[in-house]
């Protein structure tokens, strides 16, 4: 989805959340929720205590104070499922906040980026304290819409609604990661084989790739070829090979003891790291 329209339905839907607050309950002990799926602010008990002590506070502008998208982690998308992430914001003002979520967005600008913003299923609010609410809620991300050079890192823009009608945005109040997912294949052979013979481990490192929806090989990327004994408890690395134009990964090494053959990609920035199945090789 186009990132201003993103932003569009954020802040429409927190802004409808604010109208619905009827007048008499537009206070600290205010329980409600929106038709249109975001749920507002539904203070425990304890949250109206919290403000109170807190309204004394020495006025802010409103800002952002934390926004973190699926825990910090990068966000692995394949070739076209849908991925569901969480995500967690805080937002601060003087007068309180009536609402917070954020957008996710890649691109030159916001005004030509492409991105996602929150789920209108299982949005909630909380209060903090008299300036601050925290706001929880997924984001579903959908890779139909992608390129491959939207595997980089995203900004995390918030867009929030203080409680005298402020409304504020910032358009990267922190970042997140995202990635096209990765498989690798290992094959060792011939098997069974005689001591002291040489063998063949092949494989294969692919990514999804996002231009044609499919998989595609990873070329010239460095693989550690890795074996673990037999009863052993790791692996340690034999040699790296580098994967052909295609993805294609083949060595030889020779046989000396039964054991577990794998490879093991490191990663990049734009796809995460793989370690293939363990393939085990009997030696006579």
């Amino acid at each position: 989805m186009r990132i201003r329209a993103t932003v569009a339905a954020v802040s429409g839907a927190l802004a409808l959340s604010a109208l619905a607050v009827p007048t008499a309950q537009a206070d600290d002990s205010r329980s409600w929720s929106a038709d249109h799926g975001f749920t507002a602010l539904q203070p425990a008990q304890g949250d109206q205590a919290k403000r109170a002590s807190g309204a004394a506070a020495k006025s802010v502008k409103g800002k952002v104070t934390s926004a973190v998208v699926n825990a910090g982690k990068p966000i692995v998308l394949a070739t076209t499922a849908k991925k569901t992430v969480s995500f967690s914001v805080t937002a601060t003002d003087d007068s309180g906040i009536g609402g917070a979520a954020p957008f996710i967005w890649a691109g030159k600008n916001i005004d030509t980026g492409v991105g996602f913003g929150p789920n209108e299923k299982g949005f909630s609010c909380k209060v903090v304290n008299a300036t601050t609410t925290t706001c929880k809620g997924t984001i579903t991300l959908n890779p139909k819409e992608l390129k491959n050079a939207h595997a980089t890192t995203w900004k995390v823009g918030v867009w929030a609604l203080a409680l005298d009608g402020e409304e504020f945005q910032r358009d990267a109040a922190s970042k997140v990661k995202v990635q096209r997912l990765s498989k690798l294949t290992a094959n060792a052979s011939p098997e069974p084989v005689k001591k002291g013979k040489t063998i063949t481990v092949t494989g294969k490192l692919t990514r999804a790739n996002w231009d044609t929806k499919k998989y595609a090989g990873y070329a010239k990327q460095p693989v550690k070829l890795q074996f673990k004994k037999k009863g052993a408890k790791s692996y340690t690395t034999v040699k790296t090979v580098k994967t052909s134009s295609t993805g294609v990964l083949k060595t030889t090494v020779k046989a000396s003891v039964d054991g577990h053959w794998r490879y093991s990609f490191a990663g990049t920035a734009s796809t995460p790291a793989v370690t293939s199945g363990a393939d085990f090789l009997d030696v006579k």
